[in-house]
């Protein structure tokens, strides 16, 4: 049975950059760069964004279970490169592979493709 990630509120997996060449061409692990406060990665999968309150459920009594529920979207997509502040994160292992899961605000920048996709093979 497959198993799936899901994401709460504004919270961001992302897929950390493993390690770092410097100019010299000398690779650098993870490890190496824990010290530092900011890392890079692809975002993965985004939550739902932030709770809204629904002002339709203000008549409902708070016990009554609704299936209503409004968010207000995140900015990060899925695909997005972001830098990050480290001590925000939470280090998860999924199925054998190493993501990171932060809330949106420790996101420093995003970095997206901005280029069209091409829909049914016609660039727009």
């Amino acid at each position: 049975m497959a198993k799936e990630i899901i994401l709460v509120g504004d919270k961001v997996l992302i897929e950390p950059d493993e390690g770092e060449k410097t100019e010299a061409g000398l690779y650098l692990p993870q490890n190496v760069r824990e010290k530092e406060k900011v890392q890079t990665g692809r975002i993965i999968k985004i939550g739902p964004g932030y709770p809204v309150p629904d002002p339709a459920l203000l008549e409902e009594e708070p016990w009554s279970t609704s299936s209503r529920k409004k968010y207000f979207p995140l900015e990060a997509k899925e695909g997005d490169y972001c830098i990050f502040l480290r001590d925000q994160a939470i280090e998860i292992t999924f199925e054998k592979k190493h993501y990171m899961v932060a809330p949106q605000s420790a996101i420093l920048v995003l970095i997206r493709d901005s280029s069209p996709v091409p829909i049914n093979g016609i660039e727009p």
